[in-house]
Formats: C-alpha cells, structure tokens, sequence
C-alpha cells in the first residue's frame, strides 16, 4: 500500500487559523430543513454547556429547555433525571388578532449556523408578512439565552406578538412574576417563573424580557397576561404599514439552586445585565467566543457535505460542554432526557478525546467533574468490597451509582473505572500540565490502580483474572477475563505507575506486577478472544478491537487486521453507532483507504434523522442527538483519516490514507500549541 505524502506539521498562533473563505465553506457552515413534517422531526439543539435548547417544528417555539447538571427523581422510576427547566423562551404571534400555526403559514424553513451557533426560522404568513426568528444560547453567558425576531409587512397588518413562559408538568408549586424596571433611559418588562424540582428538592428559576430598538418612552404598551400557574405571558399591539420592518429582541435565563442558593433573584439579575447589555453587545461577545472554538475546526477539501458533516458532529461537542466548569457529558449532551442525562464511559473514551485534541480546556472540566466526586467512587468501591476508587456506570449530581437496578451493567461494567484513569494520563500527556497532574490526575490514577490491584484474582502466573464482569459488548453478561476490561486495566495500573514517577514519587511496585501478569485470551490463530466463554455470537459493538485503539495492548498491524478481519462480520447492524468509528480508523492506519472509506459512512450517516440530520444512537433509532457517536466519527476523521495520535511526546500524526474523493484535509486548533495539520 502506498500511503501519501505528508506535509510538515505547522505550530500556528491562534491568530493565525483563519477560516477558509471559499463557497465550500459557507455551503459547509450551515444545515437547513425545508422540507419539515412536523410528525417526523428531530430538532437541533442550541446550547452553551450550560442550557440546552431544542428546536421544534412550531414557528417561534421550542420542544425542551435542559439545565446541565441539574438532576432530580421523575418520570425515570427510582433513579434521576437531568432537569427539563421551564419553556422560557416560546413565543406566539397573532396577526390581525388570529394566532398563527402552522396550517397559516408557507416557506417554513429552519437553518442552523454553525458558525455563530444560531438557529434561524423564517416563514411567511399568507400574503400579510413574513417572519425571521433567530435563537442562541449565548456561549459568554452561561444561563442566558438571545432571541430575535424581524416582521416584514407585505400589506398594512396588525401584529401581536407574545413572550410565553410555560412550567413542564414536572415542576412543581410553580408561582408566577411580573414587574416593570422603568428607568430614565430604558424599560426592562420582567417575567419571571419559579418552581420546585418533583422531590421538592430544588428550585427552578427563568425570566425573560422584551428588549425593543425605539428609545425609551415609545416602547410598545405592555401588556402581562397570567393565565394559570403553568403559563404566563407578555404581550404588545404594532400596527404596520405595507413595506415596514420591525425588529425586536427576548433575553431570557435560567438557573436552579443547586448552581445558586437564590434562584429566582439570580435568573432575574442576569435577564436585566442581557437586556441592558443589548442586542449587538450580545451578538458581538456570542460570536467571539464561537470564533474562538471554531479555530479548531476540521476541512475535507473537495467534499463540502463531508466537511459539513464533520462540522456537525463538533458543533455538537462544542455546544454541550464548557470550559472552567466541573460538569460532564451524557450521551445525548443537552439534547433532551435520553439516558437520564447520566455520565458513562461515552464521554472518557468517545466524547473526550476528540475534545481533548481540539479543546483542551472543555477536556479538563469534563475531568474536573469526576476529580470532584472521587471521594463517592472510593466509597463505591468499598461497598462493593475493594480498594481505591470505583467510578459508577451512571453517574448525575453527586457521582454516587445511579443505574437502573434491573441494568446489570451498573456494578459489573468497570472498565469505566479503567475510562477515567486512561483519560487522566492522556490529558497530562497533551498539556504537560504537572501542577494538574499533582493536584487532580494522579489522586484519580492513584485510586484507580489500588481498585485494579484488589480487584483481580491472583490465581498465579499470568493468571491475574477479572472475573464475572460486563465489557464494551454489552449483550454479553457476566463474563470472565473480557478483552478491553483487562486491556484498560493493564493501561491504566501503568499509567498510574508512570504518573507517580512524573511527579518524582515511587509508584506501588503491585500496580506494574498485576498488568504483567493480566491475561489477554486469544484463539488458536491467534485472534483476541473477547472474553473466556467468547464463541462467535454476534457483538453489540467493538470490544477486542479497542485494544487496537485507543488502547495499545494489540499493536502488530498483522494482529490489528487478524482482529478486525474475526469481528467485523460479528458486528451487528443494530448495534451503536461509534462501534463501526473504530474500524474505520483502525483501516485507516493500517493503509486501508478502501475498506476505512466504505465503513466511514456506517460510522454516522444510518443514524440520521430528519430533518436536520441529527444522529440517533443506532440506525432508524429515535432517541438524538447521540453525542457519542458524535464523538466515534470525530476520532475515526482525527485518529484515523488524520493521523493524530496522543502519546508522551504529546500529540504526534501517523501515516494513514484519505478516501477516494478527498483531495485533502486540514486540521487546525490541535492541542494547547493550536497547531494545525495537512494530509494529503
């Protein structure tokens, strides 16, 4: 196999990425629905780390609103649920006193822009005007949300337009708020919503408010309408002229008690600070921080859908997760409930490492998240009889186990603890960051190698077994000796080991004993044996080839392809989506263009759903975004297109190939140098 010619790796100051300017990029910058069908929509979700939002197919409103790191017991039985917050950011639009829906409407289209993170719906209503409704969840201020709105007049016309705010059944004693802040030079109108948490728990604020362009003292008149408890609403009348535009923006935030003892007093104080901000100061420090994101950006040259694509895919990891925080991510981000908005191995082996690659810094808060509920994971592992730490399977607020009991997988899949610890050294690897490494990542490392040193069965030479746990392949229960487990077991006790040695200390002489004797079963040929009861049954996901990648227990290409060549007919069609990510890259490194490139598509494009696209967890799945995938097709472009590689040297770039039809790839923004890579 020939493999191409690399061009040299550039380290590039941050002022230097700029974004390519041609008619490719700004095809690639944008997804657009126009053909929506309002029983078949999966919307798009906005989101800065903090609040999610979700579009939905109703002009000028939205399905969900979800709090990050907010959980309580509801709806899920007897384990909890990331908090859906009040709908704080609906609106209505009545025009010549009729309230529109979409049976009044025509030219619905709906486009996210990438770029800035703003999700755009524009409609016309008969033949009377036409609308432009733009959402952002702002990334410089965490609780907040803009919206803006644009009424184009095709005839004379009265309008009436409304901002709704609507409790969830959920929330409970729910009181509703209005007030007028009038001051010499401005009039905020605050509508505010608080209620309880179902256990009573917690308390749940939002407020909003109109910002209008016309100076102070010829505002609309307003009107505040409280309906029930469950919904409230401000409102104005504006009459037109044919040819007349009107513009009008909604600051709108949202906080919980678990983030502020004072909730209601704190989401209100931060509506005001938006409001007196203003539209364009808001808009200006938006876009600058996405700026600031999408210097790490990935380019296909000659394939603006795969570019688009891709951008998707990071648009997503970039929106549900922040710098300088200590919250995770859930399989589904801040897309809605899926999964309970609970944190598992999908983010330490699937959403982290191309974070950690690209954002560093979002990569440490995610770490941050599980530095602060160490001391519950050691308490975890010694209910169950061990040393060190054990991390949960599902883990929300406080990090303590949070599975369904009737899922087995919550005590018996523990090479998420393995997850963490590997993640841990790979951060330190990147960023060289000794001081962090003392204070954070070795603590973790510490107590991951004593579990792993309790946790095996010293049953003699080479025969050091985990017994009785759940692997990646999850359709298999109880096994003996499963291939990743013992793989991140033997990776993350020499972690642990060359981490104490970093920082000058003498490691455990027990974590290196028990990975040199941890056993990784093979088959007669030679074929990794996925675990000791292993018969060729179909698989879930990819399990043994992790080892491949992005472990290095099985590092001979000849082993890699044996491997690859045994499991990928076992792999089921029903099965997640990152699992096929893995072998992508893994052909991809081995020089593969062809068999990487007619997997690639598998990785992600089956699980699309209308009508933006959004990922599901499996094919014809349900349940987007699956940010988890997300991050299996981001690794397999990174990893495996790319070359990119994290080891002590920090991150290095292999040889690999690009599928037929790439003429290119640029990556920019890699690691905390920015450096910027091109495969040609």
């Amino acid at each position: 196999m020939k493999y191409p010619r690399f061009l040299r790796l550039l380290l590039l100051a941050a002022s230097s990425l700029i974004p390519p300017s041609s008619s490719l990029a700004q095809d690639a910058w944008h997804v657009t629905a126009t053909d929506i069908n309002p029983t078949n929509y999966y919307g798009v979700t906005v989101a800065n780390g903090m609040v999610g939002i979700v579009s939905s197919p109703e002009p000028m409103r939205v399905k969900d609103v979800v709090l990050n790191g907010v959980y309580d017991y509801y709806q899920r039985g007897r384990v909890s649920n990331i908090l859906k917050t009040f709908n704080h950011v609906n609106m209505n639009l009545d025009v010549d006193g009729r309230r529109i829906n979409r049976a009044q409407i025509t030219n619905f289209t709906q486009s996210l822009d990438m770029k800035r993170a703003e999700f755009t719906t524009s409609f016309d209503v008969g033949d009377k005007l036409s609308v432009k409704h733009t959402m952002m969840s702002l990334r410089h201020l965490p609780y907040t949300a803009l919206t803006m709105v644009e009424i184009t007049a095709k005839k004379d016309v009265a309008i009436t337009p409304m901002s709704v705010i609507e409790a969830p059944d959920h929330l409970a004693d729910v009181r509703n708020f209005y007030a007028e802040i009038d001051r010499p030079h401005v009039l905020i109108p605050l509508m505010t919503s608080v209620g309880k948490s179902p256990s009573g728990k917690l308390t749940v604020a939002a407020s909003n408010a109109f910002v209008f362009e016309e100076p102070h003292g010829s505002e609309p008149d307003l009107i505040h309408e409280d309906w029930d408890y469950n919904m409230h609403l401000t409102k104005f009348y504006k009459k037109m002229k044919a040819g007349e535009t009107y513009r009008f923006s909604m600051v709108a935030s949202t906080v919980a008690s678990s983030q502020y003892n004072d909730p209601q007093n704190e989401a209100e104080r931060l509506t005001i600070f938006a409001a007196l901000e203003g539209r364009e100061r808001l808009l200006k420090r938006h876009e600058a921080e996405w700026e600031k994101l999408w210097q790490s950006d990935i380019v296909v040259e000659g394939d603006a859908n795969v570019t688009r694509d891709i951008r998707f895919a990071l648009y997503h990891l970039y929106s549900f997760a922040r710098e300088g925080t200590a919250y995770s991510l859930s399989p589904m981000g801040l897309s809605g409930l899926g999964y309970n908005g609970h944190v598992f191995w999908d983010t330490e082996l699937w959403m982290y490492p191309p974070l950690l690659m690209l954002q560093p810094e979002i990569a440490k808060s995610l770490l941050e998240y599980r530095f602060e509920r160490l001391e519950m994971a050691k308490k975890n592992a010694f209910s169950h009889g061990y040393a060190g730490a054990m991390f949960p399977w599902e883990s929300s607020a406080d990090g303590s186990e949070d599975t369904p009991v009737w899922a087995l997988t919550g005590p018996f899949q523990q090479h998420i603890t393995g997850c963490v610890g590997w993640a841990c050294w790979k951060y330190y690897q990147v960023t060289k960051d000794k001081e962090w490494l003392r204070t954070r990542g070795y603590p973790m490392l510490k107590e991951v190698g004593d579990f792993w040193a309790s946790r095996v069965e010293r049953n003699g030479p080479g025969r050091y077994d985990i017994n009785n746990v759940i692997g990646a392949n999850e359709w298999q229960e109880n096994i003996d000796n499963n291939a990743f487990t013992n793989g991140m077991a033997i990776t993350a006790l020499r972690y642990a080991a060359q981490a104490a040695r970093e920082l000058g200390e003498v490691p455990n002489p027990d974590w290196e004993h028990v990975a040199d004797n941890i056993p990784i079963l093979k088959f007669p040929d030679g074929t990794t044996k996925e675990n000791a009861t292993y018969d060729g049954v179909m698989i879930k996901q990819a399990d043994v080839n992790l080892l491949a990648y992005p472990l290095t227990i099985v590092n001979k290409p000849e082993d890699i392809r044996r491997d690859l060549d045994y499991y990928l007919p076992r792999m089921s069609p029903e099965g997640p989506a990152m699992g096929n990510a893995i072998l992508v890259l893994l052909y991809a490194r081995l020089g593969d263009a062809e068999k990487a490139a007619s997997l690639f598509p598998k990785s992600y494009k089956p699980n699309e759903v209308p009508p933006f696209g959004v990922i599901s967890e499996t094919a014809g799945g349900t349940n987007p975004y699956f940010a988890t995938g997300a991050g299996g097709m981001l690794q397999a472009v990174l990893a495996g297109f790319g070359g990119l590689d994290i080891t002590d040297e920090g991150i290095v770039q292999k040889r690999t190939v690009l599928p037929k039809g790439w003429k290119g790839m640029r990556i920019t923004g890699v690691g905390k140098e920015r450096m910027a890579f091109e495969v040609k």
